[in-house]
């Protein structure tokens, strides 16, 4: 039987994000295959990836939607 787990090391042992189906004492054979690090996301991808939504209007009116009216430019 083959099953794959995905496991992070930390320089001793192996930590396996979810629990195994095998039971103790089971004698297996382990294959090591490195998977490719996750790239950090830049600013931008981060703030795409929220799909924050406001009014059309947002980088307009910035201070009346942070401060409200009081601190508005008046215009």
């Amino acid at each position: 039987m083959t099953q794959t787990y995905e496991a992070t090391y930390d320089g001793d042992s192996l930590h396996f994000k979810e629990k195994l189906n095998i039971q103790p004492n089971t004698v297996v054979r382990v294959t090591i295959e490195t998977l490719p690090a996750d790239k950090p996301k830049g600013f931008l991808a981060v703030a795409k990836s929220l799909n924050l939504e406001g009014p059309e209007d947002w980088s307009e009116n910035f201070d009346k939607y942070l401060y409200g009216d009081l601190h508005a430019d008046p215009k």
